[in-house]
């Protein structure tokens, strides 16, 4: 019995071994930029590392009923979902290229420019209205090229349906 099961469950594994060399690497840089932590040197990005491995484990969980469902689009679902729940351990700047941002404005700008997610799916993602991530995408580029100064941090806020 258990060397039928081998062969389908050996298969799956291969399969996903295959996903996950092809994008770990931008998944790891995506939840690098979420979690405003420095991407290089040894051992950076322990929360990185941490939410990319539990969002690739809950892919791998759910591997079997993706059918034509893209796995990068799902892993990168889940990654910004986790963030988006933890955000209150991601609010102190670490240093990393998006310190000066907010959760919630590194969230909407990392899936709108880096990720290049369309605005329609971003606010779908997050729960919130279009034009409020519209703004908040405005604001953090504004952040980022220093027209606009960065604003008193408040207390994290819910990035899922969070009200402006």
């Amino acid at each position: 019995m258990r060397e039928r099961h081998a062969g389908p469950l050996r298969g799956r594994a291969q399969d996903f071994e295959s996903f996950v060399a092809g994008a770990a690497g931008r998944l790891l840089h995506t939840a690098a930029l979420l979690t405003a932590e420095p991407a290089d040197g040894p051992g950076a990005g322990p929360h990185a590392r941490r939410l990319l491995t539990a969002s690739l484990a809950r892919t791998f969980a759910d591997w079997e009923r993706l059918r034509d469902e893209d796995p990068y689009d799902r892993t990168r679902q889940e990654l910004a979902a986790r963030f988006a729940r933890e955000a209150w351990r991601h609010h102190r700047p670490r240093g990393g290229l998006l310190s000066r941002l907010t959760p919630q404005e590194r969230l909407v700008l990392v899936l709108r420019l880096y990720e290049e997610v369309p605005e329609e799916q971003t606010a779908a993602l997050l729960g919130l209205p279009e034009d409020r991530v519209r703004a908040v995408c405005n604001r953090s580029v504004a952040t980022m090229r220093g027209t606009r100064t960065p604003t008193a941090r408040r207390g994290p806020a819910r990035l899922l349906g969070a009200a402006p």
